[in-house]
């Protein structure tokens, strides 16, 4: 490796800082985005929050619809009933497929929730809306996809939407204006510890 004077590195960071400020400023198109989180790695769902957090700090109302949890207590959910007047937040699904072993009920809760989000990103009282687990739906055909790309298609162009649950459709991420993958690397319920409060639920 080379090593550079201190000199060096400031003129190299001077050149780096002028042509990062000139690409930022060249970025000047503001509208809302549709955002994919996807694969098989954690942190969907907590990084979506994230964004639901930082939307409550912006002073935005976010409306946040669950498709498949909503049959535990969650720390978010405690957290953001405390902000009534920003965030609606609203667990619908009844548990994992393999617990509810029930598809007509499970396409029947997936279409309220579905009804939910539609409600949400139709009213102009929302800046973000969150459709938690709704690649999980479309993965197992409860909705159909057409309807929902449609939906999506049409939202409107200020508004923040944001999809999470593994496997993603192809036509979903093809639509997004960001896509990320979760890769899964290690996990600890592999090595036998179990789901704990505060970092998955």
């Amino acid at each position: 490796m080379v090593e550079r004077t201190d000199e060096q590195h400031a003129d190299k960071m001077k050149k780096m800082q002028a042509a990062k400020h000139s690409n930022i400023a060249s970025k000047t198109h503001e509208k809302g985005l549709l955002i994919v989180h996807t694969g098989t790695g954690k942190g969907k769902t907590t990084a979506a929050l994230g964004m639901v957090v930082r939307a409550i700090g912006h002073g935005m109302k976010v409306g946040v619809v669950q498709f498949v949890k909503g049959a535990m207590t969650t720390g978010e959910k405690v957290v953001f009933d405390a902000f009534p007047a920003q965030v609606e937040f609203k667990p619908m699904g009844e548990g994992f497929t393999w617990d509810t072993q029930d598809r007509a009920r499970d396409i029947a809760v997936a279409r309220e929730a579905w009804d939910e989000v539609k409600r949400m990103i139709a009213d102009p009282a929302y800046h973000m809306v969150l459709a938690d687990e709704l690649n999980i739906v479309l993965r197992y055909d409860y909705l159909p996809l057409d309807e929902v790309l449609e939906v999506l298609r049409a939202k409107p162009e200020d508004k923040h939407v944001i999809v999470t649950g593994r496997n993603a459709k192809e036509e979903l991420v093809e639509l997004a204006d960001l896509a990320t993958e979760m890769t899964l690397l290690k996990h600890p319920f592999r090595s036998g510890v179990k789901a704990q409060a505060g970092i998955e639920f």
